[in-house]
């Protein structure tokens, strides 16, 4: 699978500074001919607690699990867990996984048919299971669809403990339907699995959000990249983040690899292009040094794919070490947004209407300037904004339940920097 990886960094740093930083972009065209460097295993997780018949949305459920099941390649192995107070495997038998096959799919869809809603919400179980399932197929390129319409209702504190067992197993992304879930449940475990969040606000798009989710799927190619990261000594990696298509900070996910290195899992990979903020500190330098502050390299297993250098160079030139990183600014300014936008919505939930201004002024201001406009629509359903350009915005007093939730779900999502001439 050919990897590229270019690094942009202004390396200038002044006397006395410390901190070095970059944006590295990773990019692959996938696989040759488009076929996987290994098997695949897919499950899908539906909500079958008895809040899923309200309006409709167990049968729209069925509906977007049949669509799913529809889009699974032959030859990939997978599974359907009915979730309650209990996981129930749904098909195939318990235990088991399913092969891909025009057979197995209509049979997959005739048990669909028999999902029933009634029962409470356990999604640390359901998971659980699911990390069962995948422990069949280890090497599989992993992925799960969770779908929830509620609150968690399992003892405080077992989701996390499951979360923290499960780490890196599989790639989980996770749907909520309706208004009655929580977006901070949702995006610990989307967090936790490299997965994804959002809110699908009415039963009748989620036949759509589900053929959306297993096609991208479908579309990976590669198990488990990771970007390692060697840094020299008395230099230290200070985070990772994924901040293109959104923003996870993968800092504490890092596994140490000898002297001097660390892993940070990047999860499953097909033709894509993907931006990571890197931030090393590094002892000071006289003018005139340099250094190699780090480099990074993309991995699969023992194979090191491609590799790209983050260098430090100390000035006295002013003109050099205060030259601005386009795209280093670019993403800073993304991952504030986000946590504007959270912090805006935390605020206001506890009516806190001058500190909920003042973020979202923020958020809307940050959106204008860096060409988000997906999120600065959001941002309108939320307040009215008077002037983008200067963060002046004024709350709501209504807001549909929906448009915050989509707002919060969506803010992580990021728009790329268009690359300096």
């Amino acid at each position: 699978m050919p990897y590229t990886a270019e690094a942009f960094q202004n390396e200038f740093l002044a006397l006395g500074a410390t901190e070095v930083n970059a944006i590295v972009t990773v990019t692959s065209s996938g696989a040759e001919g488009g076929h996987r460097t290994s098997g695949a295993t897919e499950i899908i997780i539906v909500d079958a607690s008895g809040s899923m018949q309200a309006e409709g949305r167990i049968s729209a459920a069925r509906q977007a699990a049949k669509a799913a099941v529809d889009c699974i390649d032959d030859g990939v192995h997978f599974a359907i867990i009915a979730g309650v107070s209990t996981a129930q495997q749904l098909y195939p038998a318990p235990g088991e996984l399913a092969v891909a096959s025009a057979q197995t799919r209509a049979d997959a869809i005739r048990s669909i048919d028999r999902l029933q809603a009634s029962g409470g919400t356990a999604m640390g179980a359901w998971l659980l299971l699911a990390s069962q399932l995948f422990g069949l197929r280890p090497g599989d390129i992993a992925h799960a669809i969770l779908l929830t319409d509620g609150d968690n209702g399992e003892r405080s504190g077992y989701l996390e403990t499951v979360l923290a067992s499960i780490a890196g197993q599989f790639t989980c992304d996770c749907r909520g339907v309706g208004v009655n879930w929580k977006v901070s449940e949702l995006r610990k475990i989307a967090e936790a699995m490299l997965g994804t969040v959002d809110i699908v606000a009415h039963p009748s798009g989620l036949a759509q959000a589900f053929q959306e989710m297993m096609t991208a799927a479908m579309g990976k190619t590669s198990a488990d990249v990771q970007l390692k990261v060697w840094t020299p000594v008395n230099a230290s990696v200070r985070f990772v983040k994924l901040v293109e298509p959104q923003v996870m900070d993968l800092t504490g996910k890092r596994i140490e690899d000898g002297p001097r290195a660390g892993r940070y899992p990047l999860g499953s990979w097909g033709a894509e292009s993907r931006d990571y903020h890197l931030c090393v500190d590094v002892p000071a330098g006289s003018a005139g040094d340099e250094m190699l502050a780090a480099r990074v390299s993309v991995m699969e297993g023992d194979d090191v794919l491609v590799q790209a250098r983050i260098r430090a160079v100390w000035t006295e030139d002013t003109a050099l070490s205060t030259r601005i990183s386009r795209e280093v600014a670019h993403y800073t300014g993304q991952a504030e947004l986000a946590e504007a936008i959270q912090d805006g919505i935390k605020a206001r939930e506890h009516g806190d209407d001058v500190t909920a201004t003042l973020k979202f002024g923020r958020a809307a201001q940050l959106a204008h300037e860096s060409g988000n406009t997906a999120t600065e629509e959001l941002l309108a359903t939320v307040v009215d904004i008077e002037d983008a350009a200067t963060g002046t915005v004024r709350l709501r007093r209504k807001v549909n339940a929906e448009d915050e939730m989509a707002l919060d779900t969506r803010s992580t999502k990021t728009v790329r920097v268009g690359r300096s001439q």
